[in-house]
């Protein structure tokens, strides 16, 4: 019965099979021809080579694009990741223990939150709060009589990337917060105990105990972090469209640029199969040094 069990399972696997193969595959090999061609959407495309690789070469703003998306990696892989380390050390063992799992789950379903809240409904109240006029932020620094430190967060090329980066760090806490707490759920208490009996307090316990017992989830975290700043796409386009002039344009708003405003399908598709290269090779090499490092410490 168990190997006709084990038989079984793989035709359930078939219709997400067919679904990955229909809506990931083949759009991406499409994308890919196209990246070799020029075609305005209209018409049949024309194959001119590596014309479009070599023009992303000498293209400034393409670089200064994913300057702006490493900027965004480094960011968002730090800051919301030690805030949500702490917040969930924090929430974990002192407030599930000191007040209670009760206020514990509340406080962490209002981090999560923003991660539900669509992205045009984040942009629209963002813009209301960076509004340069009569948005919160500048009304809230007048009134405490710092009305001078009062910009056009958005639309001044000095603060738009950091007015950005500010939202999206935000609306990042509470992916990572939501891992760490489930990771920390899965350490035996007893572990906690018997380094008490031997001494270990506060941070001690958390770098010795803690941090190596949950890396598994912060390099899960860390990854699909810097995966997702190389793709991000909704904030950018809900917050400034990519501007003022090209200072918050990310790669992928650039060739969402090519292929919808500027009709230049086949060289937004170029960007977009150096972005998914990218990301691919990013996701290969941590994958590798993630088990060369369990296989050290084993």
């Amino acid at each position: 019965m168990k190997t006709r069990l084990d038989r079984g399972y793989y035709w359930f696997l078939i219709p997400g099979f067919l679904l990955f193969i229909i809506f990931v595959v083949l759009p991406f090999i499409a994308n890919i021809y196209l990246s070799f061609t020029r075609w305005s959407g209209v018409g049949v495309p024309q194959f001119i080579g590596l014309k479009n690789y070599l023009r992303a070469i000498d293209d400034f703003n393409f670089w200064l694009s994913l300057k702006n998306n490493v900027v965004i990696i480094l960011v968002l892989t730090t800051i919301p990741t030690v805030i949500s380390l702490f917040l969930a050390v924090f929430l974990f063992q002192y407030v599930a223990v000191k007040v209670g799992k009760t206020t514990a789950n509340i406080f962490k379903a209002g981090f999560y939150l923003p991660q539900i809240i669509p992205v045009a409904i984040i942009g629209v109240i963002w813009k209301w709060i960076f509004q340069p006029n009569w948005g919160a932020l500048n009304v809230i620094l007048e009134k405490i009589k710092l009305g001078n430190l009062a910009q056009n967060w958005l639309g001044d090329p000095n603060y738009a990337l950091g007015a950005v980066l500010l939202v999206m760090v935000w609306f990042q806490i509470g992916y990572p917060l939501v891992i760490f707490i489930s990771a920390l759920q899965r350490i035996d208490p007893q572990i906690y105990e018997s380094a008490r009996v031997d001494g270990a307090k506060g941070l001690r316990m958390f770098f010795s105990i803690t941090l190596p017992l949950i890396s598994p989830e912060f390099y899960v975290v860390v990854l699909t972090t810097i995966i997702y700043s190389l793709k991000i796409f909704g904030p950018i386009f809900a917050l400034t469209r990519g501007g003022p002039g090209n200072a918050t344009t990310v790669a992928s708003y650039f060739s969402y640029k090519n292929f919808f405003e500027f009709s230049n399908v086949g060289y937004g598709a170029t960007m977009s199969t150096i972005i998914s290269l990218i990301i691919l090779l990013i996701t290969v090499v941590y994958i590798k040094l993630q088990n060369f490092e369990s296989t050290e410490g084993e």
